[in-house]
């Protein structure tokens, strides 16, 4: 019984305390694709969910994105694509109306973690 529970015990201790969001993005950091979303200034012109005054309405709203089949209604929804739409979108869509606001792949990648983690 005591090799049971000190078993446990080992098993409990290695467990993911649940403090950091898993990424649904390989390689994205949550927290930081949240923080990010806010200094690029995503929100002037969308909505997302948890971002602190990201209430835009001149672009669609962001909320629940992991859901959705398309990116600008036409791209697959997948997390390199949207990492690669975050970055150049242009390249992807021309014409859209959505710029490129500078955004590295890496930070694309942590943003794109965050769209992904909502529910």
């Amino acid at each position: 019984m005591r090799i049971l529970l000190l078993s446990l015990l080992a098993l409990l201790a290695a467990c993911d305390t649940g403090e950091q969001a898993r990424s649904p993005v390989p390689g994205g950091d949550v927290g930081r694709g949240k923080l990010l979303l806010a200094r690029y200034q995503c929100g002037s012109c969308h909505q997302i969910a948890g971002v602190a005054a990201a209430r835009g309405t001149l672009a669609p709203s962001l909320d629940s994105y992991g859901r959705r089949s398309y990116i600008a209604g036409q791209i697959p929804n997948r997390p390199d694509a949207l990492a690669r739409w975050i970055v150049d979108p242009a390249a992807m869509k021309p014409g859209t109306a959505m710029p490129a606001m500078g955004v590295s792949a890496a930070d694309a990648r942590d943003m794109a973690a965050y769209l992904y983690a909502q529910p």
